[in-house]
């Protein structure tokens, strides 16, 4: 139950863990149990530099939501909050070796300060970590929506590989992509929630629903901010996206509807690799001058906007409108 009122101004990120502040005080208590090693300290000396970085816990914050809005009264919801933050931070070291990214949530990776076989190896600890969580709660669809979720955003990783570097990359494939590398994870994570709560199906498919549409206009959103967004908002350096040739949905539309000069441009720097000083403020004046910036903000509202009609089938429950108010959130960064 919430602690007390919320700043007028609050995120609704900040009231959703104000309300979940006693469920989410047990998931942080679990993690840091849960991440320790009698025999390898270097598995919780890397796990805690990311898990204690001062990341949003939106995705376990999302779990426990759903839960609660559903009415569960049980400690089940505890352990899987605790499995999709752990699935999600071992994505985030797995994440960073494949990109050989050097910041993430505003700090050094762990790859920098470690290596990349350390971050490697204790990303498998954490996603067995959380296979172990997940069977505690004794749920054989539980475990099959998680492993399931898993399956999905490896393949969806897999898949960004194959798809990065290449302008024949279309609107499509960016969709399967996100949905592997994001949005399979948010809806896991509201859809465990209310499956643990043991709701009709009708309200576990919304929860889905939600999750799904919430987390693609989350993708979305982050992949605007990369070209705009200040470092703070976005944990990683601006541009990177790219510098690593990455084909995302502003530059999907903005290679669509650019002319001769304006295709050489983008098969220069994205499938040639050849970038220089300045290209990426000539990559900014593209996506401004095609409208692509503006068409892929459109495309992340209309995302949330679905996200908000999926909770129409839920239970009124203050938590609902939070996670209304989140949904305006996630996109209002590209406002």
């Amino acid at each position: 139950m919430p602690l007390g009122p919320p700043p007028i101004d609050a995120k609704p990120q900040d009231t959703l863990a104000l309300a979940l502040a006693s469920d989410m005080a047990a998931v942080n208590v679990l993690i840091r149990e849960r991440m320790a090693s009698r025999y390898a300290p270097r598995i919780p000396q890397v796990t805690a530099h990311l898990v204690e970085a001062g990341g949003k816990r939106l995705r376990p914050l999302l779990t426990l939501a759903a839960a609660r809005l559903c009415g569960y009264d049980g400690k089940h919801h505890i352990k899987l909050a605790a499995t999709v933050e752990f699935i999600h931070t071992a994505t985030l070291l797995h994440d960073d070796v494949v990109d050989e990214s050097s910041q993430r949530r505003g700090r050094p990776t762990a790859n920098l300060l470690w290596d990349n076989k350390s971050s490697v190896l204790v990303g498998d600890y954490l996603f067995s970590r959380s296979f172990q969580l997940m069977v505690e709660t004794g749920s054989l669809r539980v475990m099959d929506i998680l492993a399931n979720a898993s399956a999905t955003i490896a393949e969806g990783e897999v898949l960004q590989l194959t798809a990065a570097q290449d302008l024949k990359t279309d609107e499509a494939i960016y969709l399967q992509v996100v949905r592997g590398k994001t949005a399979a994870l948010f809806s896991a994570a509201t859809e465990v929630g209310a499956v643990i709560a043991g709701v009709p199906e009708d309200q576990v498919r919304a929860l889905f629903e939600y999750g799904d549409a919430l987390g693609i206009a989350f993708q979305i959103a982050d992949d605007l901010l990369d070209y705009g967004g200040s470092s703070a908002q976005i944990g990683k350096n601006t541009g990177d996206d790219f510098r690593e040739r990455k084909v995302t949905l502003p530059v999907i539309r903005a290679y669509a509807a650019a002319d001769a000069e304006g295709r050489a441009f983008w098969q220069r720097v994205i499938e040639k690799g050849q970038q220089q000083d300045g290209d990426l403020d000539h990559a900014m004046a593209l996506l401004t001058k095609t409208g692509a910036l503006n068409a892929a903000r459109d495309e992340a509202f209309a995302w949330a906007q679905k996200a908000r009609l999926a909770l129409s089938a839920v239970p009124d429950h203050p938590l609902r409108q939070t996670l209304s108010d989140l949904t305006h959130y996630v996109v209002s960064r590209v406002s």
